[in-house]
This record gives C-alpha cells, sequence and structure tokens, in this order.
C-alpha cells in the first residue's frame, strides 16, 4: 500500500505525440494534472480519454513560470509529494516506489538523474541532476523562462540516483521565445546570475556574437556567479564568439582562462585544441588533448558537451597526431572514434588514409 498522495503535473500545448508514452511513464502516480495552454490539435481529447485531469489557459502575455504556476495550482492541496514533469519525458519504471522510499527521510525536495540528451545510437550525451519533485506547501515557480522552484528556509532536497527521467523532445518545435523571455528575466532580475549566463549562450545561439560577449562578461562580474563549471563555459562561449568575429587571438585567451576556471573539465582544452589544430599548432593541440583524456569521469552537470565524450575528440587526436607522424596513435584514435559512430563515412575515409600511411611508413 502506498504511503504517500503523489500527484504529477505538466504544462503542455499541441503534444498529442508525446500523450500516450508520457501518460504510461506517469501512472504510477494516484492522479495527473495537466494545464493546457492553447493547444489546437487533438492534445486535450487525447488526455482526457487517459484519465488525465485537464484545464485550458491562455497564459498572455507567455511566462513558463505563471503556466508552472497555474498547473501546480491544479494539484490537491492534501497532496505529499508533487512531480514536475514535461509531455516529452518519460521516466524509467518503477519511480513512483523509489520516490517513496526517499521521501520517508524527511525530504522537502528531491533531486534525480537527468539524461537531457541522446546520441545517435540512445546513448546519454548531456546528464545532469534536476530536482522538480517537491512536497505541496510552500513552493512556486520564478523566471519567464528557464524556470526553477523556489527554496524554502532550511529546505531538505535529498539526491536520488536510482530515478531517471529521459528527455526526448521534438526537436524541430520553435524556441523562439527564450530570447525575449530571457532578456525579460534578467530586466526583472538584473543580479541573477543563472539567466544571465543563459541569456549570452541565447545570444550564442542567435549568432549575436557581440552581444553574447557583452552579456557574459557582465555575467563573470556578477559577485553571485560563483559557480567554476558554468564560469568556465561562459569564457568558452566568449572565445566562440571572437572566433566568429575573426579573432583568434582573443578566443584563445578565453578558451585559456576557461581552462583555469575549471581544469577538471573536458570541454575547454578540446576546443582550444581544435583552434589549434585549424592554426596547424599540432604539438600544442597534443598537449592539450593529452590533458582532456586524462579527465576520465564525466561530471554530472548541465554544462558537459558531448563533443568532449563522443568521437570527435578521437578524430581530432588522430588528425592531430596523424600530422606529427605518431601514426599508430592516429590509428588507435580513429578505430575509437570508428567504434563509437560506427557509419561516418568521413572517419572511414580517414581510417583508411592513416592505414595508408602507417602500412608504407612500415
Amino acid at each position: 500500500m502506498n504511503k504517500y498522495k503523489v500527484c504529477v503535473y505538466a504544462i503542455c500545448k499541441n503534444e498529442a505525440q508525446f500523450i500516450e508514452r508520457w501518460v504510461k511513464s506517469m501512472q504510477e502516480a494516484d492522479a495527473i494534472y495537466v494545464l493546457d495552454t492553447g493547444s489546437t490539435d487533438d492534445t486535450v481529447s487525447k488526455l482526457k480519454k487517459l484519465g488525465v485531469n485537464v484545464k485550458t489557459k491562455i497564459i498572455d502575455p507567455w511566462r513558463f513560470d505563471v503556466a508552472r504556476n497555474k498547473s501546480l495550482a491544479l494539484v490537491p492541496k492534501d497532496t505529499d509529494i508533487c512531480v514536475c514533469t514535461d509531455l516529452d519525458e518519460v521516466f524509467t519504471p518503477n519511480w513512483r516506489a523509489k520516490v517513496e522510499e526517499a521521501w520517508s527521510k524527511g525530504a522537502d525536495k528531491l533531486k534525480y538523474n537527468y539524461n537531457w540528451s541522446f546520441d545517435d545510437y540512445g546513448n546519454p550525451a548531456t546528464t545532469f541532476y534536476i530536482g522538480k519533485i517537491h512536497k505541496r506547501k510552500g513552493y512556486f515557480w520564478h523566471h519567464p523562462v528557464h524556470e526553477v522552484l523556489n527554496v524554502l528556509p532550511n529546505e531538505k532536497e535529498l539526491l536520488v540516483d536510482n530515478i531517471t527521467l529521459n528527455h526526448y523532445p521534438d526537436r524541430t518545435k520553435s524556441r523562439s521565445s527564450y530570447l525575449p523571455l530571457l532578456e525579460l528575466s534578467v530586466k526583472e532580475n538584473p543580479d541573477d546570475d543563472r539567466n544571465m549566463h543563459y541569456l549570452g549562450r541565447e545570444y550564442m545561439y542567435y549568432k549575436k556574437w557581440q552581444k553574447c560577449i557583452d552579456t557574459l562578461i557582465k555575467h563573470l562580474n556578477l559577485p553571485t556567479a560563483k559557480w567554476d563549471a558554468e564560469r568556465c563555459a561562459s569564457m568558452r562561449y566568449i572565445a566562440r564568439s571572437y572566433l566568429n568575429l575573426k579573432r583568434p587571438k582573443e578566443a584563445e585567451m578565453w578558451f585559456n582562462l576557461a581552462i583555469k576556471e575549471a581544469s577538471y573539465l573536458r570541454e575547454s582544452y578540446v576546443e582550444l585544441a581544435k583552434l589549434y589544430c585549424d592554426e596547424q599548432k599540432y604539438e600544442e593541440a597534443y598537449n592539450l588533448l593529452t590533458k582532456a583524456f586524462l579527465i576520465k569521469t564525466k561530471p554530472h552537470i548541465y554544462i558537459n558537451e558531448a563533443f568532449a565524450w563522443n568521437d570527435f575528440i578521437y578524430e581530432l587526436m588522430a588528425i592531430v597526431t596523424y600530422n606529427l607522424k605518431l601514426y599508430p596513435e592516429s590509428l588507435e584514435n580513429i578505430l575509437k572514434a570508428i567504434s563509437l559512430n560506427p557509419n561516418n563515412p568521413r572517419l572511414k575515409n580517414n581510417y583508411e588514409i592513416i592505414n595508408k600511411k602507417l602500412n608504407h611508413e612500415e
């Protein structure tokens, strides 16, 4: 018999394609509540047919925090555990029992594994902890976008490693609302380092290189911007922007600053190595990649990027060692890259080139 009343809540709009999979995953809960924000497909009818409690409300002007709070308001007050998810997310089975087990230790909120993205072979690419399971009383969402729950005084947040939420988004879905909402968020809270970082990153996505640089320098100068991994990412994005502005010296400087800021992360080493490889500075690139490979553990944070851990880093090392005439090492790395991405014709072509050179040398 279940000890606690558990309810799932969510917001949605035009997500009919995900409904059956999502409801099947969430039905371990006692009830599911969804705030539909104006679907024009059959999202609402599908949800209702599957027994989901649905209410429609147009949020104008649109803000994610307002929508989340209205969806949370649908959850009964006597609920013990609230579980916030999106319709493109799926829990691994038996999540409810694990939530209840953790909750018995007196938690206010739980953090758990979140696989935000997967590679072409279904392996987790970007993985970090997320905390959207919480008690009913006292919590609310804030920020127009990249919304987060408030922190309670003396909050007890537990980390649960045996619960995993997987994210399978529709990559064709527009994120055009993010930039104006992030600009609004920073306007409302100019001292919030998290959203200043996100705004700078969003400018990078939009190829607004100078705005990216200016915003992320503001992020780095905020007194609250203390997390070294996020600071490191800001420095890398500044470096990328300078590269796109055809200013490689500034890019090199910022990549080096990023390495110094968080030397335990692979990404900065790899990006600077790629810059040096493009400039035919192969010794420098080799030294950086060697240091990157010494980092064996991928931290459980959202800052991780696939290129530092997938076939890219091995292909880059294969190219660098080939140009240094270290052909056996080059062959070893290209074979590793192929093992991670076996259907890539470029990798196979590189293998042929390296193998022929190695055989010729022998």
